[in-house]
């Protein structure tokens, strides 16, 4: 006889179920909110065999004898599975009364309302070195000594603009004796405009920033650079957070006349993008999860992507707050033509254009008519590739179309829309002579046609928004209950308010979004911030997982300091500059690196900071420093991305097109502005652990891999660097080989040689030469400076080659000490 088991103890458990199989969502083709519809099923039979359980399909798929194991992303307990198997062998009895909810109303739990994440920031006083210490002394263990002004300032500037001390600077900072000696090295470093470009880049970072669309093809971006350039220049400009954070999300909302701040609503254009998908519902979907996970997680340090199928597993994230915040987004589409100027310059622009457009308005008329027959027969072709929604999209007429068909039509139009120079050479040869002579008719008016600057950004595609949906296990072919914007529910459970703004054809939605990120009460974001600026200091954050800050994330190493920084933050006004000079002015951050035994068996990790962390500087400054310290780096700020030349083997067939730059310097920029391509990562870069930019990132890996031992020994433009290092101080005229050797450490180290290691070096360059002699007897190759000063053997210049790549290969050299 089978076990009893009451339907009470079952219910609770189908009603999980029922979210996402249900009568309006029925995903799998599974009903399971009532008896009748367990017994009746999908297309694949009943969902239960009343009386066995062996055979029916809903315990075979909580078994995982049927895939997908369910629920969808996890598994039950043994219990509960054990629960279910003992009630449909008891013939799955069913409570009438008991009725099944699809939509309770989500309590939060005492233990989730109190998480310390979402506490309003308290600054206890003190100060970073106060609150260090503190925590110090209940290990009982004391600090480091400060490091040696030369560490010091290699430190500092390899920090803030990710270069080494020329010999001139570390010679000033050592000669100056004021007690205020290193903040005037702070002040200076943070007023130069290379601040921007090494602070830019860690944004670039959690911003996904790429040069190209990713995917297969990975189509160029020709004009997304400009935002690369707009966070540089935001953080040379010292411009506030708060203000950084409503431009990047509701720019064009908030400062419809400011140029700059357009731009910067290109951060929500850093998807990845497919284009020639034939479904516009799934690409649209894609791309609006991509911004809200990104969202979540570079603002609030929120894993709202887990939530995306289901209520966040650990954290209070509703499955409906990641549609609640996908809502702020429902509107956006991409604006490739935004024209980045204003007032004179603008209005020139326009008239010019409107002059070309009535001047050869009856030209294009009269060749869209010739190529009109072609171009339709090529688009009602390959119009049976789209789902059945976007040809819906694209066959309403614009009027007609929905707020959503509007958005599908958007991206799918470019698909089925054609050169009319290329449907041309389909023409009869007589209507091709026809619009040939049209076309070059049409040339005359080059001239008259304007071609302003453009970039890439997103705009809301009208005033009307589409509807949001909580979609059940994430699927656009599964939408549930409806949506309105609104913000985390555990901080703020209504809906966002909102209105158009005046005079743009936006639904406001964005304004919301980016003044709630900013405003100050957030408990959240600041804290993220300043965690990502102590981060960029000292290799890890307070809180370790950056952008994860909850339950499976790291807790704060000290939280009384991570509020002391989050609060100060606000109360400077969001400048990240003053960050900046507080941290670095602490006595932590100026501590020497060196190892304490006793020490390091209390705290292995460094948790309480008892000493500097030594950590290695990213494949972009080992770049940089290597080009600075060979004379060739070029500081040209801004522009296109630049494509060096790549290593010999790299595959740049097909999608992976790489076009090297023709003009050599263009190739020796800062890596900044490295072109980033998606599916081909530069491979000094990818060596040294750069991140994929198909999504953000909140801290890069540091590992230590033969690649980069390999790299720095075998890499052609290492040597090529070491090659040009040595020149530059062989061909400083008057020095002895002592002398020729203490500018070789200045240049590299920044320091002079201590005596065993200027003999070391003596000794080597005397055996190198030797042996280079007789590869050169041989006649076999050697790397030699471009220029031999005069006299000098070109076997001991090649030693000395030898030895300027050793000093950039080494630990001192790549790593922040």
């Amino acid at each position: 006889m089978a076990a009893q088991v009451s339907f009470s103890s079952v219910a609770p458990l189908l009603e999980k179920c029922a979210q996402c199989h249900n009568a309006s969502v029925k995903m799998g083709d599974l009903d399971l909110h009532s008896q009748d519809a367990l017994l009746k099923g999908g297309k694949h039979g009943p969902a239960l065999t009343r009386g066995n359980a062996a055979e029916s399909r809903l315990y075979r798929h909580l078994t995982g004898q049927l895939q997908p194991r369910m629920p969808f992303g996890g598994s039950l307990s043994e219990s509960e599975i054990a629960l279910f198997r003992t009630w449909i062998d008891a013939g799955a009895p069913w409570e009438a009364s008991l009725q099944l909810t699809t939509s309770a109303e989500h309590k939060f739990t005492d233990a989730q309302k109190r998480y310390w994440a979402f506490q309003p920031v308290r600054n206890s006083g003190g100060s970073i070195d106060s609150l260090i210490l503190a925590k110090l002394r209940e290990s009982k263990i004391r600090p480091n000594a400060p490091a040696d002004k030369i560490t010091l300032l290699r430190r500092a500037t390899l920090d803030l603009i990710g270069l080494p001390p020329t010999p001139e600077e570390t010679a000033a900072f050592l000669a100056d004796q004021s007690k205020d000696a290193f903040a005037h090295v702070v002040d200076r470093l943070l007023a130069s405009n290379h601040y921007g470009e090494r602070w830019g880049r860690e944004w670039l970072d959690v911003a996904r920033y790429a040069d190209t669309n990713g995917f297969k093809a990975d189509e160029i971006r020709p004009n997304i650079w400009r935002y690369r350039d707009y966070v540089i220049q935001s953080f040379n400009k010292d411009k506030p957070y708060d203000r950084f954070i409503r431009e990047q999300i509701a720019g064009d909302e908030l400062y419809p006349g400011d140029v700059d701040a357009h731009i910067a609503t290109g951060f929500l254009r850093h998807y990845t993008d497919e284009t020639n998908q034939p479904s516009m519902e799934n690409r649209r979907t894609e791309l609006l999860m991509n911004i809200t996970d990104t969202v979540g997680s570079a603002f609030l340090g929120m894993t709202f992507g887990c939530a995306k199928c289901h209520d966040h597993k650990f954290d209070p994230i509703l499955h409906k707050d990641y549609y609640r915040l996908q809502a702020f987004f429902a509107n956006v589409r991409a604006q490739d033509d935004y024209v980045p100027l204003s007032g004179a310059e603008l209005a020139a622009v326009n008239r010019q254009q409107a002059e070309w457009e009535q001047k050869t308005r009856d030209l294009r008329a009269r060749m869209t008519a010739l190529v009109a027959p072609i171009a339709k027969a090529d688009r009602d072709e390959y119009m049976n590739r789209f789902s059945e929604g976007t040809r819906e999209a694209i066959n309403t007429p614009p009027e007609k179309r929905t707020a959503y068909q509007a958005l599908l039509a958007f991206q799918g139009l470019p698909q089925v829309t054609y050169q009319e120079t290329a449907l041309s050479k389909k023409l009869r040869p007589e209507q091709r002579l026809e619009f040939d002579a049209l076309n070059a008719e049409l040339k005359k008016f080059d001239s008259l046609r304007p071609h302003p600057p453009l970039a890439q950004t997103v705009i809301d595609n009208s005033a009307l928004a589409p509807k949001t949906f909580v979609l059940a296990g994430g699927s656009w072919t599964a939408p549930k209950e409806e949506v309105q914007p609104g913000f985390l529910s555990i901080l703020d459970p209504t809906e966002a308010t909102f209105s158009p703004p005046a005079g743009l054809d936006s639904t406001g939605r964005r304004s919301a979004l980016a003044n709630w990120l900013a405003n100050p009460n957030n408990p959240l974001v600041a804290r993220v911030m300043v965690n990502r600026i102590w981060q960029g200091h000292f290799g890890a954050g307070l809180v370790g997982t950056s952008s994860d800050f909850g339950v499976m994330g790291d807790r704060p190493s000290n939280p009384e300091l991570l509020d002391f920084l989050a609060a100060s933050f606000v109360q400077n006004g969001w400048s990240m500059k003053k960050m900046h000079r507080i941290i670095m002015l602490s006595g932590v951050y100026q501590e020497s690196s060196a190892n304490q035994t006793e020490a390091a068996a209390v705290d292995p990790d460094n948790k309480l900071l008892w000493h500097y962390p030594r950590h290695r500087v990213e494949g972009e400054v080992v770049r940089d420093a290597m080009l600075m310290t060979s004379g060739r780096l070029n500081l040209r700020m801004g522009g296109p991305g630049v494509r060096p030349e790549l290593p010999e083997g790299v595959n740049t067939a097909g999608y992976s097109g790489w076009p090297v730059e023709k003009d050599p310097a263009e190739a020796s920029r800062r890596s900044i502005y490295v072109f980033v391509k998606r599916i081909l990562t530069y491979p000094m870069f990818e060596a040294f652990d750069a991140p994929t930019s198909e999504e953000s990132c909140p801290r890069r890996f540091s590992t230590v891999v033969p690649a980069q031992a390999l790299t720095m020994m075998n890499d052609q433009y290492v040597l090529d660097w070491s090659r040009q290092f040595a020149g530059r101080v062989l061909n400083d005229g008057g020095l002895s080989p002592d002398q020729q050797i203490d500018r070789a450490y200045r240049l590299a180290l920044s320091r002079a040689p201590k005596p065993e290691e200027q003999e070391t070096v003596l000794n080597f360059l005397d055996k190198q030469s030797a042996l280079i002699a007789g590869r050169i007897s041989r006649n076999e190759k050697v790397l030699l400076p471009d220029h031999l000063p005069g006299g000098m053997p070109p076997e001991k210049a090649a030693a000395f080659v030898d030895f300027c790549h050793a000093l950039l290969s080494s630990n001192e050299f790549l790593y922040v000490n």
